[in-house]
């Protein structure tokens, strides 16, 4: 009987990459693979599969059936038997079937070198981290201070000392897994005696069994409690970041170190300022003699008030730069700025001497300037 095109067999076109001829070979070697699948001849057709693979999976031999067809991949020879599964050396490789057989039995590829090593169930664990939020004034961010928060948890059982029995005799290991956690299984299937590992059914992977638990964390070897902690909050934090508090998460297991507990938080806004990284920003009012005279106000700041000289004929809207008022660095001996936006304020009533002394200092005024000159040529 003729052999079919191996593109055709994988259901590939000629120009299809490693990647793409990998995938089609997975998919249908779980397919047709005797063990697993209930189709007709299906161990003619694994058998198939598998040497269209050998072939268009090696560089040198793809390029020597594109060539000369069939006659030039036999050139190669070396296939014997299930194509590349010639003691496990062909191009399919080893990690090609062992991936298949992960995937159809759920464990490692036993017998020829194991899949991916597993942890040991006795081995110690570090405990999970835990995050929290907190609210803290504009005024607690910027100075730093001390809050208390209650998080929950788990810790563990000082009864039992983490081990989740009554007592150490109670505690003895897996006689199914030999403490493993793991169960080897073997299996017959045309590629030989195959072996397969699973959790151990008996210990559900704990490699050890409890006569008698705990009766305070009744075997789990952790109790859920609820504990105050001191968050000292450093100088400058902002809205969103956050801080790692170590070891103040979870109970580890087996000895294993706690977790992290990671504090967010939340600032309030200010009524005044506003925070530009580790600026401020502000705005106060100016009266028009003020702006146009000059003249020293106060400013508030977060450490009390300062004087801002104000020049003459300031602008409404000019911005001036007070250093070192800002917010402190966080870590670090750096404090930022405050900027302060002047906004001129115009009265909304006046009284006769004050109409008396604009109206002639209006008569006074020169409006030869450029945006005067704009506003008259706007109305000719």
């Amino acid at each position: 009987m003729a052999k079919r095109d191996y593109y055709e067999v994988l259901g590939v076109s000629k120009s299809a990459s490693d990647i793409e001829i990998k995938r089609a070979y997975r998919k249908l070697a779980k397919q047709y693979h005797p063990d697993v699948s209930t189709e007709e001849n299906a161990e003619e057709k694994f058998k198939e599969v598998q040497e269209a693979y050998d072939v268009l999976s090696d560089e040198q031999k793809r390029a020597a059936y594109d060539q000369f067809g069939h006659a030039g991949a036999e050139g190669f020879g070396g296939q014997g038997g299930f194509g590349g599964f010639g003691g496990f050396g062909g191009a399919g490789g080893f990690e090609d079937i062992g991936d298949i057989f992960e995937s159809m039995f759920g464990g490692g590829f036993g017998g020829f070198g194991g899949g991916a090593s597993r942890r040991n169930p006795n081995a110690p664990q570090r405990g999970n981290d835990l995050q929290q939020a907190i609210t803290i004034s504009f005024e607690e961010a910027a100075f730093g201070t001390t809050k208390e928060i209650s998080v929950n948890r788990e810790e563990e059982c000082t009864k039992c000392g983490g081990s989740g029995a009554r007592s150490k005799d109670d505690v003895e290991t897996c006689s199914r897994c030999s403490g493993s956690g793991r169960v080897t299984e073997v299996q017959n299937t045309i590629l030989g005696r195959v072996q397969t590992q699973t959790v151990c059914p008996d210990c559900h992977g704990a490699g050890k069994k409890i006569k008698h638990k705990c009766d305070a964390c009744h075997g789990r070897g952790t109790v859920n409690k609820t504990k105050t902690i001191e968050v000292k909050v450093p100088a400058g934090i902002d809205d969103g970041q956050q801080i790692r508090l170590s070891g103040q998460g979870e109970a580890g297991r087996n000895g294993g170190p706690s977790g992290d507990l990671y504090v967010a938080f939340r600032v309030l806004p200010h009524d005044f300022f506003i925070r530009d990284g580790y600026d401020l920003r502000c705005e106060i009012p100016i009266s028009f003699s003020q702006a146009a005279l000059g003249a020293e106000v106060e400013v508030p700041t977060l450490n009390g008030k300062v004087a801002l000289k104000i020049p003459e004929g300031t602008q409404s809207g000019t911005e001036f730069r007070v250093r070192n008022k800002g917010i402190k660095y966080i870590n670090r001996e750096m404090t930022g700025d405050l900027y302060v936006k002047v906004k001129l304020v115009v009265p909304k009533k006046l009284n006769h001497r004050q109409r008396e002394l604009l109206h002639e200092f209006d008569q006074l005024e020169d409006k030869s300037g450029s945006i005067w000159d704009k506003l008259k040529k706007a109305f000719k």
